[in-house]
């Protein structure tokens, strides 16, 4: 029998917590009772803690409480946990647990926490995508993948925001017990055993911001504007009356990409929103937003969002209004 524990903490995300526990015991169903998961939450206060949605855990212990280390431990995020300064016993907690073992693994954002135990110090890892930039400013020596819906790093896994979570426990189901386990857990909760695409997909925006300078901003506003145009190079160093070399190095270094980057990132963000929105054919969305035909777009979706054009309005065009 494998045993489980989580951290439930004040504000902490329910779903990262109740997620993943919901993903281990459906596997008890398809598994011998010698085979079982025995799941376990530990708070980090006295009592019941309160979620961010206002929902009451009841912990089976206090964590400093807990002597004997789990086959997994599990820590959960929450929408305010980035801007929390590191509670130095969690922490060192966290690290005597992590060395007694076999894996360690944070949901969302929870990896800060095991980044302020030095956790992740020299490992790969990610988080929500809303939190991967001050992740990885706050703590240089973790190599952030910003895309990954969950990374392992030998023992120590990650995953991004919120329902990364089940896709990660379906995964640990996988090594525990293969794939046909993990397939009957993913059936019985009605979601997929292996997410297409990466995290990015569910971002807001691709195309980065400028800043202020306001011939670069002319720029940006002429793309936004006349998404549908040729947009080279040289057409946008005419608008920012540069020479197309200086104009391409001013550039690169304000927006962090090439013009052509840019601008293509831009035309995805704008199909991105016309798919959701409207039931216009593809190759209308491909037309209107410069991509010129309906396989070009999809070859810009594949690229930045690991997702087909058509998919993406699979996933995400139950958004858009209906009449």
């Amino acid at each position: 029998m494998s045993t489980i524990a989580i951290l439930a903490f004040p504000g902490v995300q329910s779903l990262d917590v109740t997620g993943p526990l919901d993903v281990f015991a459906e596997a008890n169903r398809f598994l011998a009772p010698r085979d079982h998961y025995r799941m376990r939450v530990l708070g980090t206060v006295d009592g019941a803690v309160a979620c961010s949605n206002a929902m009451l855990l009841q912990p089976h212990a206090r964590y400093d409480d807990e002597v004997d280390a789990p086959d997994l431990l599990l820590v959960p995020g929450g929408p305010d946990l980035p801007r929390h300064p590191a509670d130095t016993a969690l922490a060192a907690w966290l690290r005597t647990m992590a060395a007694r073992c076999p894996r360690i693994a944070s949901v969302c954002n929870g990896a800060f926490l095991l980044a302020h135990a030095g956790l992740l110090d020299g490992r790969r890892a990610t988080t929500h995508w809303n939190d991967v930039a001050l992740l990885a400013a706050r703590f240089p020596r973790v190599a952030v993948q910003p895309d990954r819906i969950f990374v392992r790093d030998g023992p120590v896994y990650t995953s991004a925001g919120v329902t990364a979570g089940i896709d990660l426990a379906l995964h640990l189901v996988y090594e525990d017990h293969g794939a046909d386990v993990s397939l009957n857990v993913a059936k019985r909760l009605v979601v997929f055993t292996q997410r297409s695409g990466g995290q990015s997909q569910f971002s807001p925006y691709l195309t980065p911001y400028v800043g202020d300078d306001s011939v670069l901003r002319t720029v940006q506003d002429h793309v936004l504007a006349h998404l549908d145009a040729p947009l080279t190079v040289a057409d946008l160093a005419r608008v920012a009356a540069l020479s197309e070399r200086h104009f391409a190095r001013q550039f690169a270094r304000a927006a962090g990409v090439t013009p052509a980057e840019f601008v293509e990132r831009a035309r995805v963000d704008a199909a991105r929103a016309l798919l959701e929105r409207a039931d216009q054919p593809l190759k209308t969305v491909a037309h209107r937003c410069g991509f010129g035909t309906a396989a070009r777009m999809r070859a810009a979706f594949l690229r930045h969002l690991g997702v087909s054009a058509l998919d993406y309005r699979q996933h995400f065009g139950a958004f858009r209004q209906r009449d």
